[in-house]
């Protein structure tokens, strides 16, 4: 096995949390699961399958995961990130017990392949395979993002390189935990871009600037340099057709067709509607105090504990 952390951040996965930790065995010397006090069996399961189980409350994943990385006291080489219901066959571990180990000096970080499969299939075409994600790094060689959502990883010296084999996202739940789960996201989203347009605090860290893979700056760039401009509603409207038809998802399989109409129209559909109501709720306010009682009392999310917590430069 490689000289290898695995960090995995967890509340009430126990449908997920064993095949997880399974995978990882094959690679990793060491397992750490921050769970943010789950009501379910994750612990039991997790520790009963041989990893580190340390508990924090959860703010946002950003923020935990710089937690894992200050608290757990890691001391391999080399760390990964990996979700609960995440998973990979042998080819990908075969590719990091061999490969991994005899990287050059100035090599930081590993780009794993993901492939994203929805209700049982594989999501093929729409621009969704392959994401190209920074996964594994030397110890302190990156950092992640302090963002609400859609936060990466990026390298603060060296270089990285891209491993041939995939892992997968295949999340076991329901469509009803699925949309619950986007629904809470969309708050996340839609805080991120009304708090950057307002500058209270949460400083917009672009991985454009930053040592990120070219897939990954492009989004970004996309995102804060266009998709955040456009018309109200008129963001989610193109966007879809783009991925739908112009990079071909309407040939995906059933479920990948679902996928693409859920979370490349009614997801940003519902960014943008919480955003609006963000806004106009805030439009009133005359302190950023005001804005922040607002916020929090509309998603429930820890602002203000987050903005104390937190160094928002790096």
């Amino acid at each position: 096995m490689a000289d290898l952390t695995a960090i995995i951040l967890t509340r009430n996965e126990e449908i997920h949390i064993e095949r997880a930790i399974a995978c990882l065995r094959q690679v990793c010397s060491r397992v750490v699961v921050v769970d943010s006090y789950s009501t379910d069996r994750t612990v039991e399961l997790a520790t009963a399958q041989g990893a580190e189980v340390f508990q924090n409350s959860w703010v946002n994943y950003a923020d935990q995961f710089r937690w894992a990385l200050r608290e757990c006291a890691i001391g391999t080489e080399w760390v990964m990130r990996f979700d609960a219901d995440e998973c990979f066959e042998t080819d990908l571990a075969e590719e990091i017990n061999r490969r991994l180990a005899d990287l050059q000096a100035n090599v930081t970080g590993v780009n794993l392949r993901r492939r994203h499969y929805f209700l049982g299939d594989w999501v093929r075409y729409g621009g969704r395979y392959p994401l190209i994600l920074l996964r594994i790094w030397r110890r302190g060689a990156a950092l992640i993002e302090q963002r609400w959502m859609d936060e990466h990883v990026y390298l603060l010296r060296g270089n990285a390189v891209t491993f041939d084999c995939d892992f997968a996202d295949k999340n076991l739940s329901d469509v009803g935990q699925w949309t619950g789960k986007h629904i809470r996201y969309a708050d996340r989203e839609a805080l991120d871009v009304l708090m950057q347009n307002l500058g209270m605090g949460l400083k917009p860290e672009s991985i454009a600037s930053r040592n990120a893979n070219f897939q990954a700056k492009l989004k970004r760039v996309m995102k804060e340099r266009l998709y955040n401009r456009l018309p109200y509603l008129a963001g989610p409207m193109i966007y879809f057709s783009y991925r739908f038809f112009f990079l071909g998802g309407l040939f995906d399989t059933p479920g990948g067709r679902a996928y693409h109409i859920l979370q490349g129209l009614w997801y940003r559909t519902l960014v943008d509607v919480r955003l609006s109501e963000f806004e106009k709720a805030t439009s009133s306010a005359k302190t950023d105090g005001e804005r922040l009682n607002i916020l929090e009392g509309l998603t429930g999310l820890k602002i203000r504990d987050y903005l104390a917590s937190n160094d928002l430069s790096e």
